[in-house]
């Protein structure tokens, strides 16, 4: 052994789990049960750390504000402030810093409410442990458990780290978060670390049995570590509306910079004095450059994220309520997600006939069935189809009967049957009771190669409909005298019972609202393709019938896959690598995917999706951190509901921006105006332009936010990935409404102007006009397909509010004296508004015409 010394009486095994390994090499041996020393385990948790995963530590508030403020737009508004500031406008320079630490207050708000609802369930899903040390058992919480520990495990506990099987008793544990499967796993002793059967995985649930196990990896090192460890090199880009923004706003920055310059040296060259030219250049660069862009991104998501959470929909990336929008393609995990990873008897078969579980409360010959099969199986079960016999027969009425157990004769890999030998009071006779495979179950039964080839051709029928098949049997037995192995019982068949793992019942509803929406739903699962397909079915999934298998996968080119995934709906036998591979080809058609999914082998795929979907409540902390979004009721109706969600902001997004550009228009046109044109005065100054800005523009895109879903949104195709969100169309239809009411504008000024107005006179009634045509701008902007009347009779109440404010700042700063001081307004009579008013009024009829005519148009296109 190379030299190695051990102590005396030491019991070495040598592994090489069959290849050459360098010695000196050994494997930890604990046969004497002792454990580790308290010292010990402090030693080993000071060199390997605690047994956890690292995960995304909660954003403070100086985090968040750098975030908001590192926004170009939003620094150049700070800016701007500060420079307003600094000329003695302090008043503007208050109110643009205002707007802004408002935006960073919502932002933190939500955050901290996701962190802490995220915090909450990783405390739920904390495990802890029955370890030895010192030679006693003492409960440690998970992450103090560290390598070489002596773990016991009981039914129903979940296994805190990778660790060896040395003892075990019926063993059986659930994989299914780390593997997708929902059928337990039988384990074995052995130290062979390398074979599935003698090792036990961290974040995993005991179903049935107990077992002595040595703990051989912690944290990263385990099996849900190594895929925690690949997440970190698959790279989040931003989304597409957030690649859009920061070219728009460097351009209209570049732009603004180059206008402000002209108006600057224009004003001067006129003799206006330096301060004056300094403060309508300024005015020109904010009319130039929408700084709302970025404010109301931020509010549309920030407050979106807060109606989601209304939905039990958790925000952990405000950009992908912007992408759910626009999501072409639905990637589902089947357990847990599609179905609710409960098993289910679905039929029951008796007497050469199969019977629905409905049955067995009317049908003798199933109660029968249903008690041998209860009979065979634990009281108190873990296992998921020993859950599902108890609930059938609680549901039938069948009183459990409290027999005292004789012997039990465990599952084994050498046969998949279980027997358990009970003795029932005022019976002189034991009985066997039997269940398992169905092959190994018929063999047990003695029955003729013809008989069985009849029943396993039954067994095949009923796993093709996706259940899981098992057999019983039972006899009579001599309790004094039990034989040693359960082959030597003579059994009489009773039957096979089937189960499934059901579908969620909102799951087929979901799926015909995605179709409808134009969104590919496609189902990734473990399971065997027959299956698979039957799941599909069931959920209303729709098929061509072509299944993908992991084995295909493999045998495919990165060309070759991507040319199958744009028509295969099903992919069976799937292993997490391959779950990657499958976003990654649909991405590189052009697609936009979200995923969902619960375990740790969903994991890579769901950080890899624009939009990645974790459950809460069954979902591991592995998947939820990967994720974007988190159910928290685990309901496959809220993805829907957050679809829908995304469409509406993005939709009510693009009518605020919309709105955003047409606004300016006339702002601009009134700040050149007098540059170029001298003999006429300045009609809007740096406070007008904050008044129109940065009161009315951000509350009336919170009102844009609030503005319900247009009719038919769930019936329309996604919007192609690929196309724009500020498209020339939309641009020169804001443009184009902009200029509308410039020329509105316009139009009431020079009215004004020969009816003999003052230079305040006109002012004011021009500044009218500009704020009534704006708020009837926004109320016919609020609906593509709906008249500006839907507004009040749907009674959007921040629309009312924020047309009353408008209204009222409007009225008191023309009529109180101290106002009309600070605007450079006089007061010319009530009756010399109705020009802005009707002026108002003609462009609303315009707007409310051309928006009909779009309408018709578009309805005869999709026709």
């Amino acid at each position: 052994l190379g030299g190695a010394e051990f102590p005396k009486n030491e019991q070495v095994r040598i592994v090489t789990f069959g290849k050459k390994l360098p010695f000196p090499y050994t494997y930890p041996m604990t046969h004497n049960k002792q454990g580790l020393t308290q010292a010990e385990a402090d030693e080993a948790l000071s060199k390997h750390g605690y047994n956890e995963l690292p995960s995304a530590k909660p954003k403070n508030l100086f985090v968040l504000a750098w975030e908001v403020l590192s926004e170009p737009m939003l620094l150049l508004l700070i800016g701007c402030a500060t420079l307003y500031m600094l000329l003695g406008d302090y008043r503007e320079g208050i109110i643009m810093l205002v707007s802004v630490f408002l935006v960073i207050s919502i932002t933190f708000i939500q955050q901290q409410k996701s962190e802490k609802s995220l915090q909450a369930l990783r405390q739920l899903s904390s495990p802890r442990a029955l370890v030895i040390r010192d030679g006693k058992q003492v409960r440690v919480p998970g992450r103090e458990v560290v390598k070489g520990d002596l773990l016991l495990l009981n039914e129903g506990d979940r296994i805190p780290a990778d660790a060896v099987v040395l003892e075990c008793s019926h063993l059986s544990v659930d994989e299914s978060l780390l593997t997708g499967e929902s059928a337990p796993v039988i384990k074995s002793p052995g130290s062979d670390a390398h074979n599935q059967s003698n090792r036990v995985y961290s974040g995993t649930l005991v179903v049935q049995g107990k077992a002595l196990c040595e703990v051989v990896e912690t944290g990263l090192r385990t099996a849900f570590g190594n895929i925690g460890t690949s997440l970190l090199s698959i790279e989040k880009s931003g989304t597409r509306l957030q690649a859009e923004m920061k070219v728009l706003i460097r351009n209209l920055f570049l732009i603004g910079m180059g206008f402000s310059l002209i108006v600057f040296v224009a004003y001067f060259l006129t003799g206006k004095p330096f301060l004056q030219a300094m403060l309508n250049s300024l005015a020109a660069s904010l009319a130039l450059m929408p700084e709302e862009f970025p404010v109301v991104l931020t509010i549309f998501l920030a407050l979106g994220a807060w109606r989601l959470t209304g939905n039990r929909v958790l925000t952990r990336n405000l950009a992908a309520i912007e992408t759910l929008g626009s999501a072409t393609v639905l990637c589902s995990d089947k357990t847990g997600t599609i179905t609710r990873n409960k098993m289910e008897i679905a039929r029951l078969f008796v007497n050469h006939r199969v019977h629905p579980a409905a049955e067995v409360r009317t049908n003798p010959d199933l109660q029968e069935m249903l008690e041998v099969l209860l009979h065979a199986s634990h009281r108190n079960p873990t296992d998921p189809m020993e859950k599902a016999i108890d609930v059938l027969a609680q549901e039938a009425g069948i009183a459990a009967s409290t027999p005292s157990i004789v012997k039990e004769y465990p599952l084994s890999r050498e046969l998949f049957a279980m027997t358990r030998v009970l003795r029932h009071e005022q019976q002189h006779e034991a009985r066997a009771y039997c269940k398992g495979a169905p092959d190994a179950v018929l063999h047990l039964c003695g029955l003729s190669p013809e008989e069985i080839s009849r029943y396993l051709q039954q067994v095949n029928l009923l796993a093709e409909e996706g259940f899981r098949v098992l057999a019983a049997a039972s006899c009579t037995a001599p309790a004094d005298s039990l034989p040693d192995s359960q082959n030597q019982f003579v059994f009489t068949f009773r039957g096979l019972v089937a189960f499934e793992d059901p579908i969620r019942p909102e799951v087929p509803a979901s799926i015909r609202e995605c179709v409808q929406a134009g969104i590919k739903v496609i189902m990734i699962t473990g399971d065997y393709p027959a299956t698979a397909r039957s799941i599909a079915d069931k959920a209303g999934l729709p098929h061509d019938g072509s299944i993908l298998t992991g084995e295909d996968i493999k045998a495919l080119t990165t060309e070759q896959l991507q040319e199958k995934v744009s028509h295969t709906r099903i992919f069976a036998r799937i292993v997490p690598e391959q779950k990657l591979q499958i976003i990654r080809a649909l991405q590189a058609k052009g697609e936009v995917v979200a995923m969902t999914g619960d375990g740790v082998n969903d994991a890579p795929a769901l950080k890899a999706a624009d939009i990645g979907i974790a459950m809460g409540m069954r979902g591991t902390d592995v998947a939820r951190e990967a994720s974007s979004l988190v159910l928290i009721d685990d309901n496959f109706t809220s993805i829907v509901s957050a679809i829908r969600s995304g469409r509406r902001i993005f939709d009510n997004l693009q009518k605020a921006m919309a709105y955003i550009i047409a606004v300016h228009i006339p702002i601009i046109g009134l700040v050149l105006f007098p540059a170029f044109f001298t003999e006429y005065p300045v009609l809007v100054m740096p406070l007008h332009i904050v008044f129109m800005e940065l009161i009315i523009d951000p509350v009336c895109s919170i009102a844009f936010e609030s503005e319900q879903e247009e009719k038919e949104i769930m019936q329309r195709k996604p919007r192609n990935p690929r196309k724009k969100f500020f498209g020339w169309p939309k641009l020169l239809f804001g443009l184009f409404e902009g200029a509308l009411l410039l020329l509105v504008v316009f139009a009431v000024y020079f009215l004004s102007v020969n009816e003999g107005h003052s230079e305040d006179e006109a002012r004011a009634i021009t500044f009218t006009a500009l704020i009534t045509g704006n708020i009837f701008l926004f109320l016919t902007s609020l609906s593509k397909t709906r008249s500006f009347v839907a507004v009040f009779t749907e009674r959007n109440l921040p629309v009312f509010v924020i047309g009353a404010a408008a209204m009222l700042m409007l009225f008191l700063s023309v009529t109180v004296p101290a106002l009309q001081k600070i605007f450079h307004f006089s007061f010319p009579g009530y009756v010399h508004f109705a020009t802005a008013l009707f002026a108002a009024c003609a462009m609303l009829l315009v707007l409310e015409s051309v928006k009909w005519v779009r309408k018709k148009l578009s309805a005869q296109a999709d026709e």
